[in-house]
């Protein structure tokens, strides 16, 4: 209330009584925003403890090659837009990022040391070559998680992840035994590490399931990424009478070749009938999706350990499908009853008797190689027209 000077001098004792109230006025105000500041930090500190951060997942990629239409890097890249479209849906806060055309050793390392110094949370390596210069960055930095995509060493922060790709391998091999007239078939193969040795031996299994005197010749080009290289390697194969093609590398230049030349191939990591027509069998394609949704899922609920996941025809983490036009319809059919099959677990790719082409014996009759022999793949099966490095 206003109150004017001469009513102040006239009544000096409404001028104490209107002081004494102002100054209990003055407390209970001082009082109230002492409270509500207590009030305040209280709330903040409890929603920092007890609810969910709203700072974004920076989630990092690092490829081997650059992105391409087809291949191992374009199926990751795959997996990497599917598992923001999952973030996305349940409303979960994640930011990727990726370096392409990332070489192996010295380069990589600096590149996942850079991520991890940008405040990325997670990080995928996907290529073997990445093993290594994974672990030394994730000594660096404990808080950061990483996943080695193809290794096998891991640590208290590093988990590694790989997919069966030899159960398509072997599908491939019935296949090509069924449409080849020579009965011989070629491999364009990267370097010799067990994931390419399973998937020739598979490739070759399946072959000799359906003719047992089937061959395969073999090309080493010891790099995953060389088009020129993989072209001249499946132009030498079709010369040696090679009329199906396989491949374990990167680019579509195989496949370009065997198109050219009329004769066929197995598409590796993606669909490559845009590419070669005609010439495309099948694919044997890989998918990650599901599986980066979920490790990025864990680490935003504090649930994310390390571990080690070899996912196959049951898991989806391997398929084999998008049939050319020189498959026969029953032929397509037998392919997705054994597929169904290797995913039941009732048909083993690696069962025996095996003997390598040396003509050792490697496995009896009636056995099967375990999880880990078949990791540690370091033989040519019989029929394998070509030696390790």
């Amino acid at each position: 209330k206003r109150l004017t000077a001469h009513a102040l001098i006239a009544s000096p004792h409404q001028f104490f009584t209107l002081q004494r109230d102002m100054s209990r006025t003055t407390m209970y105000k001082n009082l109230m925003a002492t409270l509500c500041a207590f009030a305040l930090f209280f709330t903040s500190t409890l929603a920092q403890t007890a609810g969910p951060s709203k700072t974004p997942l920076k989630v990092g990629f690092v490829y081997v090659t650059p992105r391409l239409p087809v291949g191992w890097v374009h199926q990751h890249e795959l997996g990497r837009l599917a598992l923001e479209q999952t973030m996305q849906k349940q409303g979960l806060q994640v930011q990727t990022g990726f370096v392409e055309n990332v070489s192996e050793g010295a380069d990589a390392e600096r590149v996942i040391r850079d991520m991890a110094q940008q405040g990325y949370g997670l990080i995928f390596t996907p290529s073997f070559g990445y093993m290594e210069p994974t672990m030394k960055v994730a000594a660096e930095f404990p808080e950061v998680k990483f996943e080695s995509i193809t290794g096998y060493k891991t640590a208290a922060n590093v988990s590694t992840a790989n997919a069966r790709y030899y159960e398509g391998r072997f599908l491939a091999g019935i296949a090509a035994a069924r449409v080849s007239k020579t009965g011989i078939a070629g491999y364009v193969a990267g370097f010799p590490i067990p994931e390419v040795i399973q998937g020739i031996n598979a490739f070759t299994l399946g072959m000799q399931s359906v003719n047992p005197k089937a061959q395969v010749k073999l090309i080493w080009i010891n790099a995953w990424f060389d088009p020129v290289r993989e072209r001249e390697a499946a132009i030498t194969l079709m010369n040696q009478k090679a009329d199906v093609l396989a491949f374990h590398t990167a680019s579509e230049a195989v496949m370009v070749a065997a198109q050219e030349r009329g004769k066929l191939a197995i598409a590796y990591h993606s669909d490559m009938r845009h590419i070669a027509p005609q010439a495309q069998l099948l694919a044997i394609t890989h998918h990650w999706g599901d599986y980066y949704s979920l490790r990025a899922e864990q680490v935003l609920n504090g649930t994310w350990q390390s571990g080690n996941v070899w996912g196959g025809v049951r898991e989806k983490m391997v398929q084999v499908g998008a049939f050319g036009p020189r498959l026969p319809g029953r032929v397509q059919n037998e392919l997705m009853r054994l597929q169904r099959a290797i995913g039941r677990g009732s048909l083993q790719p690696f069962a025996g008797p095996i003997l390598d082409n040396q003509d050792q014996v490697i496995l009896a009759r009636g056995q099967s190689l375990s999880d880990k022999e078949i990791l540690n793949m370091n033989f040519l099966v019989q029929g394998v027209q070509g030696q390790l490095p």
